[in-house]
């Protein structure tokens, strides 16, 4: 059978006590399918930066190119706040995802039948949600020259970044966003803010055209603004939504929310290796004020891996039973703190992912 070899980058945080538990995950599918993982661990922002001086250090990115993935736990935290922004810990995921070309974020947002009452809207506007945010990575604001910052002498300043897309860049990832909308409801919007941006009417313009390739989609162009209140408003309206890397960052947060806690929800980011590599890491963030207490909600990180195994390595019935599996443990009343509510067990991280290896042992 093969051999799947995974850079695991637990980074910072909650980082390094969620991610081995999707690792836990990932080895009792190994076990019960033949295959074999080989796992090698990295450092990775602020943790890397304690050792080397480095966010991103040359031997964890050497080890990310020679990887068929990357399981990811999360990276920042106050220590590292006064940094410099160009060696602050994100950096080190904004490299990766820019060395090895990762264009496409993939955040599910998932509202979990026995999660509903957990979310902050209510039951009749969040219950029956499940929705796809595709978010380009490597373009736009945080990535187009000129940026930077310039003093005057009279103590004021002016600072710049651009917002720029190529063609290329549009396409690249319009043409994932409608492959994903197959395989789902093959429903897209397309959210931009073309009534103002002249990059947001070249997007339009693009993504219009490649549309013409998926006549099965329905296509909708949604303005941004009008995007953020119709999520908050009528989520289930979506169904897969695309849409450049500022927007999707803060749109995919919003989205991220209605789930009811950060700590459900996986991500991925594709592109390099003909799209098959992957980055996926739990869209939680470092959490440094549970970090170290062992209450972790592992469920994103776990979901993760489970999206791993589908885009990645293309074992979409193992992805299936990991799925599977976290709505088990879930129906069973386990839930760790962030999620835990009255009739529920409360768990902490490990045996959370206990719990789920057990689970999906059982499904084989």
């Amino acid at each position: 059978m093969a051999t799947y070899k995974i850079a695991v980058l637990p980074g910072d945080g909650i980082g390094q006590e969620v991610t081995p538990e999707a690792q836990k995950v990932l080895q009792v599918v190994a076990k019960a399918t033949g295959i074999g993982f080989e796992f090698e661990t990295a450092l990775i922002g602020g943790s890397a930066i304690d050792a080397t001086g480095h966010p991103l250090p040359p031997a964890t990115l050497s080890l990310c190119q020679s990887a068929q993935a990357i399981l990811f736990g999360a990276v920042g935290g106050p220590k590292w706040d006064g940094l410099p922004q160009e060696h602050r810990p994100e950096r080190g995921l904004l490299g990766i995802r820019k060395e090895l070309d990762l264009f496409a974020n993939l955040r599910p947002a998932t509202c979990f039948p026995m999660l509903v009452d957990a979310s902050p809207l209510k039951r009749s506007v969040v219950e029956g949600t499940d929705l796809m945010v595709i978010r380009e990575l490597t373009g736009g604001l945080y990535f187009g020259e000129p940026r930077g910052r310039e003093d005057f002498a009279d103590g004021g300043a002016r600072a710049v970044n651009t917002m720029a897309y190529t063609t290329r860049e549009i396409e690249r990832v319009a043409r994932a966003a409608f492959d994903v909308a197959m395989k789902r409801k093959k429903r897209l919007a397309s959210v931009d803010k073309a009534n103002v941006l002249v990059v947001s009417q070249l997007w339009r313009e693009v993504v219009t055209r490649v549309a013409k390739d998926y006549p099965q989609v329905a296509l909708e162009h949604v303005l941004v603004d009008n995007c953020a209140m119709a999520l908050v408003h009528k989520p289930t309206h979506f169904d897969t939504i695309v849409t450049e890397n500022t927007f999707g960052d803060i749109l995919s947060d919003e989205a991220a929310i209605l789930a009811g806690s950060m700590g459900m929800l996986p991500s991925a980011s594709l592109g390099g290796k003909g799209g098959r590599m992957g980055l996926y890491e739990p869209v939680h963030g470092t959490a440094p004020d549970i970090a170290g207490q062992g209450v972790a909600n592992p469920i994103a990180a776990i979901l993760s891996a489970s999206m791993l195994l589908r885009y990645s390595l293309e074992r979409g019935a193992d992805a299936d039973r990991v799925d599977a599996a976290v709505l088990a443990v879930l129906e069973q009343g386990h839930r760790t703190r962030d999620i835990h509510s009255a009739g529920t067990k409360l768990v902490g991280t490990a045996e959370m992912g206990d719990l789920m290896a057990r689970q999906v042992e059982k499904s084989y």
